[in-house]
């Protein structure tokens, strides 16, 4: 596809480093537009993926990621990107943008996907639906931790200065098999598949020291974990979970406050809490720990589909799933939820 001098393409196995080196210099770029989530989507879920670059002669000035997943249970969809809370295409103007949208929406219809989802962090046109189900926390931290704590709305820090009485020990680790114990065990126990333990050990292998496993022990015992990225001077805790004795000994809070400190003191800038569905208890956490909810405009061009998909645990269908799905033993439900969680995207 060519128009204006711009030839929109997709990504060669030899294109990857250039990619790269795109999305780490626009402005927009996110640690989910990077092209190691091809290789870990199709290799642990085995979708089709569809990366779409934009050529302005021998350099690149758009990428647009795109993943395909084509669900019994869930719908057929084209999803930028999948499994990643931030997506949507990035360019040097915006007529190259709307270029690699215009393919993408070629392509969705080519496929006859039931609709093209768009993770936008910005709204990027008005004649596509958007549902704002999804906030961003996002907040800029201080070189100092001293600042950061006294920067923590009052009844939170004292969470956190709880926490830190209990004697509990963050370890930087390269056990993925714990890492997964807690959070399998986490989030079955708020009612949803878990991914396949292969996709974490992907995100390990794929983007090495960008990925990083941090435990957080009681007298030698793991209670909680979280696997975060890093990008540019970011850090973002993506999968976190707990066990039930986190609660106990404020295991969360200190957690995210020795992550928040650690970062802050290599010269990360930005802490980003990642997405939270509005009016839910991560949304509230979240919320109480001083950062400011930023709407996140999800962009969809209906194909076949006639609304907006409404594919998330608060809809009420999935309510009696949910408490179903509770009860299952921890063997059971890592057993069938990786094969539920690969079609939730």
């Amino acid at each position: 596809m060519s128009a204006n001098g711009v030839l929109i393409e997709e990504l060669s196995n030899n294109e990857f480093y250039e990619w790269d080196a795109y999305v780490n210099q626009h402005p927009s770029g996110t640690f989910f537009h990077l092209s190691g989530w091809k290789t870990v989507i199709e290799q642990a879920y085995g979708h089709e993926t569809y990366y779409l670059v934009a050529h302005s002669g021998d350099r690149i000035s758009g990428v647009l990621p795109l993943g395909h997943i084509n669900s019994r249970l869930f719908g057929n969809a084209l999803i930028s990107n999948p499994f990643c809370v931030y997506g949507g295409a990035i360019a040097d103007n915006d007529d190259i943008r709307r270029q690699l949208e215009a393919a993408a929406e070629e392509e969705s219809i080519k496929r006859q996907v039931d609709y093209l989802e768009l993770r936008n962090v910005k709204k990027s046109r008005d004649d596509w639906p958007v549902k704002e189900l999804y906030v961003s926390f996002r907040k800029k931290i201080d070189p100092d931790p001293e600042v950061n704590m006294k920067a923590i709305p009052r009844r939170q820090r004292r969470m956190v200065r709880q926490g830190l009485k209990e004697n509990l020990v963050s370890v930087i680790t390269n056990d993925v098999d714990t890492f997964f114990h807690i959070y399998s065990t986490s989030v079955r126990n708020h009612g949803t598949p878990v991914f396949p333990k292969k996709y974490f050990f992907l995100l390990k292998q794929v983007f090495a020291e960008k990925c990083e496993v941090r435990l957080v022990m009681k007298e030698n015992v793991p209670v909680s974990t979280v696997m975060s990225f890093y990008f540019r001077d970011e850090v973002l805790p993506y999968y976190g979970g707990g066990l039930p004795a986190a609660r106990k000994y404020n295991a969360f809070d200190f957690m995210y406050w020795d992550l928040m400190q650690t970062a802050c003191q290599q010269g990360v800038s930005i802490f980003d809490y990642g997405r939270s569905k509005l009016g839910t208890g991560p949304y509230n956490f979240k919320k109480n720990w001083g950062f400011t909810p930023e709407p996140l405009p999800y962009q969809y061009r209906l194909v076949k589909s006639s609304n907006v998909p409404e594919i998330n645990p608060l809809n009420p269908k999935y309510q009696l799933f949910i408490k179903a799905w509770q009860k299952l033993p921890l063997s059971i439900a890592n057993s069938i939820g990786p094969w539920l969680a690969k079609n939730l995207g």
